[in-house]
Order: structure tokens, then sequence, then C-alpha cells
């Protein structure tokens, strides 16, 4: 049924598109086949004798995540996760995120009944560095990055991944509910928001199921604290280089490249090493440290990251629990679609007008 339901979705978006898209849908149609079609029942993977015991328990672990999950928001639970695709690789998909290089800002993609994203992935790692040099070849400045999960936002029944596996419990747990959070809400074609909320109910969800494991609270405080300093210096420092960029005025991808090149040097590499060194994270562990810093990879960043400030403020002005925060993000997208209004929700949500609806929840 999810072989069929695919090929009559991508009949429907083929007939749609240009012919410069066509063959990337073709392989990434057949890579989504390939995953659904090699998926086996969780149980049948359980009494596999040649899958080992550690994998297993990822398994389980994953299925009582995704049951915690549905409980908590009071949801019918869907057939999501509930067989596994053992790959061929240690990642699922290979992002590739492109920016002008006179700015930082990713460039959008888009395509019919889908809606535009900020990226295109592949699930052939050669097809991902063409696409990436051919954009360099254009003038274009990019990022390519390994992606260890993701989720087809309901047009298919995502399965467990193996390169899952590679995560320990609470980053396993974090990166589960963030997947399922985009079952439960998703806004067309606002895939910064998206990813943005995505990240703090799962992380907000992972300390919560973890509140009373010991062994975790130390180490999920600290990270807490280092990952919040870490992403407000990097938005910080990414909007300041934005502006430099923009306001230059660069004629060339050169000219660009050797201010960029002079802002990492001398900003963004001793702000991160500094924050690593504060939070006693090695050099060679720090990951903020390692990344490639470039207007592609940073215009990820902010994909990711660019409304936790906001969101976090938001947070503090709404009373009630968790679940109270995601009720009024709710309530607030059908006023936003029974307004007919041209912004995006986005910009409804965080921005300065509210209504005497809104104050109702805002703690005085």
């Amino acid at each position: 049924m999810a072989t069929l339901r695919l090929s009559f979705t991508l009949t429907i978006i083929l007939s749609l598109c240009s012919c410069a898209k066509l063959g990337y849908l073709v392989e990434q149609g057949t890579g989504q086949v390939k995953l659904l079609t090699s998926a086996k029942k969780n149980e049948d993977v359980l009494n596999d004798v040649r899958i080992s015991k550690k994998d297993k328990d990822k398994i389980r672990k994953i299925e009582a995540y995704k049951k915690y999950f549905y409980e908590y928001w009071q949801r019918d639970e869907t057939s999501i996760y509930s067989k596994t695709t053992i790959l061929h690789d240690p990642a699922v998909t290979y992002l590739v995120i492109s920016s002008d290089f006179n700015k930082i800002e990713a460039r959008k993609e888009c395509f019919p009944i889908m809606g535009c994203f900020p990226y295109l992935g592949f699930f052939k790692k050669s097809s991902a560095k063409d696409y990436a040099e051919d954009l360099e070849k254009k003038g274009l400045v990019t990022y390519t990055r390994p992606v260890y999960a993701y989720s087809t936002l309901g047009y298919f029944t995502d399965t467990i991944l193996s390169s899952f596996f590679y995560f320990d419990d609470f980053e396993l747990a974090e990166l589960i509910f963030h997947e399922l959070f985009h079952t439960v809400f998703f806004v067309k074609d606002e895939v910064e928001l998206n990813e943005n909320l995505a990240n703090y109910f799962g992380k907000q969800m992972a300390i919560e199921y973890f509140k009373d494991d010991l062994r975790l609270g130390k180490r999920i405080e600290e990270e807490k604290v280092f990952n919040q300093q870490m992403r407000q210096e990097l938005v910080k420092l990414a909007r300041e280089l934005d502006q430099k960029l923009r306001n230059a005025k660069h004629t060339s991808k050169e000219m660009a490249s050797k201010v960029v090149h002079e802002f990492r040097e001398s900003k963004i590499l001793p702000k991160v090493r500094s924050i690593c060194k504060k939070h006693s994270v090695e050099e060679g562990k720090c990951y903020y440290l390692n990344r490639k810093w470039n207007q592609a990879s940073l215009a990820a960043f902010m994909t990711y990251e660019n409304k936790g400030d906001q969101l976090l403020a938001l947070r503090n002005r709404i009373s009630g629990d968790l679940k109270d925060f995601f009720n009024y993000i709710e309530e607030e997208f059908k006023r936003f679609e029974e307004s007919n209004q041209d912004e995006s929700f986005t910009k409804w949500l965080f921005g300065k007008s509210r209504s005497e609806n809104e104050k109702a929840h805002i703690i005085n």
C-alpha cells in the first residue's frame, strides 16, 4: 500500500514539475521506495538472530519513546516507526544547502504539492557531491552534511532507520520526539519555524522523559547551558557576517570568500574555542569547532536555530506547562488560518501586536 501511494504521489508531482527537477525526483522516489520495500516489521527484526542485542535494544527504546510521545499529547498512535530499515550506509541521506556568496541565506527549492525547502536531500552521496559542484560552478556557496534521520511529513510511513542506532539514549529520545513532532504540527513552506519548534519540543520532551534519571540529569543541564550559549553566539555572529556581506556589495565570490575567511578566523573560531574551553569540551570533540563555516553552513545553522531565542521569550510569556504552550501555538495557527493574512505564520506568532485573546495567556 505504501509503495502504491508513493507511486501515485510521484506521478502527480512529476506531471507538474519542470524537466530540470525531473531527474532529481525520480532518483529520490527510487530511494524512498527502496527504504520502504526493504523495511521489515519491528517484531521480525527483533526476532532476527543476525541483529545485535544492542540494536534490538535501540528499537525497543524507540517504540517506548513513540508510545510516550503520543500518550503525552493524547493523540492516536500512527504506524510511523512500526518497521525498521537496515541501511548500508551510516547516513540515510545527504543534504546540500546553498547560499548566494554575498549573504547568509539558504536558497529555496520548490516542488508542487510538497512546498519549498531550504535544501535538497540525496540518498546517494555521489549525487549530493555532483549537485554541490554544479552549484559552486554557478557561483554559489554550498555545504553538504550527512543526515541520520528525517521525516516525510506524513506523505509516507516513516520507518526506524539503522542510522538512529548511533545515538545515545538521550540523543535518540530527542531525535524521535523531534521527528514525531512534525507529525502533529507542520506549517507548509515555513521550514525554519518547523525545525525550530521541533528542536524545542523535542529537547524539552527528552528532558521531561529523563527527569528522574540521575545519570543523565547533570549532563543534560550542562549540555543545555553549553548549547544555548553556543547557539546564541553563533546566531549573533551569523547575523553580523550577513550584514557585513550585504553592505560590502561584493561583485565576486572570491572577494566575499576572503571576507568570510577572515571573519571565521578572527571571530567565529575564537568564540567557539572560548565557549568549548569554558565548558571543558576538548577541541577534538567540539563539533562546532570542527564544522566547516561558510555562508551555506551558517545559513543551515540559522534554519534550525534562528528562532530559538524568540521561542524561549515567547515560552516565558505564556502561562502553564509544555502542553499549554503547544496548545497556545495550535490556537494561534487556527486564528492565523482564519485571518487569511498574507504574512507568514512565523511573523504572526512572533509579531509585536497581540490580540486580547492572546493577552489572556500572558503572565502579568
